[in-house]
C-alpha cells in the first residue's frame, strides 16, 4: 500500500482553562490513503472538530504525531504550517469565513494570487462557474444567500486542487436541501481533483456516503 496521506499516533489534545486542564484527545492514531473519504462522527464533545484542526495544523497536538504528505505537521512553526497549508489543503468551514468587501470572484482569487499562481482569476471563474456561481462572480458576500456563500467557501477551497479536502460541519447552518447541494458539489469536487477528503458531521446520510466512518467518543476513537 502507498503511504498515507494521514498518519496520526497516539495523538492527545490537552487545553487548559479556569477549571484547569481539559484532554480534548485522548491517543488517537488514525491513517488515511489517498483518494479516501473520511467522516468523523460523534456526540457534540467528543473531538472530532478538534481532531480535524488537528489534522489541519490549525491547532496543535500536544503529543503523539501527526505525519501529512510525508510532513511532520508537529515539527512545524505557524509560518511552516502556512506554507505546508498553502497549496496543499482546502478548508471548508461551518461558517463561510469569506471577506465581506471582496467579489466572490476576488475570494476565490486571492488565495491562488498569494501561492503566486499566474492565472488566479482565471482558475477562480472556472471554480465558481463548476459550483453553479458564474452568474455570481462580482457579487459580494452579503448579496448572497448561505447556500451561495458555501458554495463560494467550496470554490475557494478547491481551486488551488488540494490533496487534502478537509470540511468541518460544511452543512450545518444549511437548510436541507441548500445542505444535500454542498454535499453534491463537495464529492464532485473532490472526484475532480482527485483530493483525499476527511469531513465532520452530524449528519448520518452523509457520513454513509464516505469511504469509512470514524466515529468518537470522549476524544477516542470508538
Amino acid at each position: 500500500m502507498s503511504n498515507p496521506v494521514y498518519d496520526l499516533q497516539d495523538v492527545t489534545l490537552s487545553l487548559k482553562g479556569n477549571a484547569g486542564t481539559v484532554d480534548i484527545l485522548r491517543g488517537i492514531s488514525l491513517q488515511v490513503q489517498q483518494g479516501e473519504s473520511i467522516a468523523l462522527t460523534g456526540a457534540s464533545g467528543s473531538g472530532k472538530s478538534s481532531l480535524l484542526m488537528v489534522m489541519g495544523g490549525l491547532e496543535r497536538a500536544t503529543g503523539g504525531k501527526v505525519t501529512a504528505l510525508g510532513h511532520d505537521l508537529s515539527a512545524l512553526r505557524e509560518d511552516g504550517l502556512a506554507r505546508f497549508r498553502q497549496g496543499r489543503m482546502g478548508i471548508v468551514f461551518q461558517s463561510f469565513h469569506l471577506i465581506p468587501t471582496m467579489t466572490a470572484l476576488e475570494n476565490v482569487a486571492t488565495p491562488l494570487e498569494l501561492s503566486g499562481a499566474d492565472d488566479a482569476f482565471d482558475r477562480a471563474r472556472a471554480e465558481l462557474e463548476a459550483v453553479g456561481l458564474g452568474h455570481r462572480i462580482n457579487q459580494y458576500p452579503a448579496q448572497m444567500s448561505g447556500g451561495e456563500q458555501q458554495r463560494v467557501a467550496l470554490a475557494r477551497a478547491a481551486a488551488p486542487r488540494p490533496a487534502i479536502l478537509l470540511a468541518d460541519e460544511p452543512t450545518g447552518s444549511l437548510d436541507s436541501r441548500n445542505g444535500a447541494a454542498i454535499m453534491d458539489l463537495l464529492f464532485e469536487l473532490r472526484d475532480r481533483h482527485g483530493a483525499t477528503l476527511v469531513l465532520v458531521t452530524h449528519a448520518d446520510d452523509l457520513a454513509q456516503r464516505c469511504d469509512r466512518v470514524v466515529q468518537l467518543a470522549d476524544g477516542r476513537i470508538v
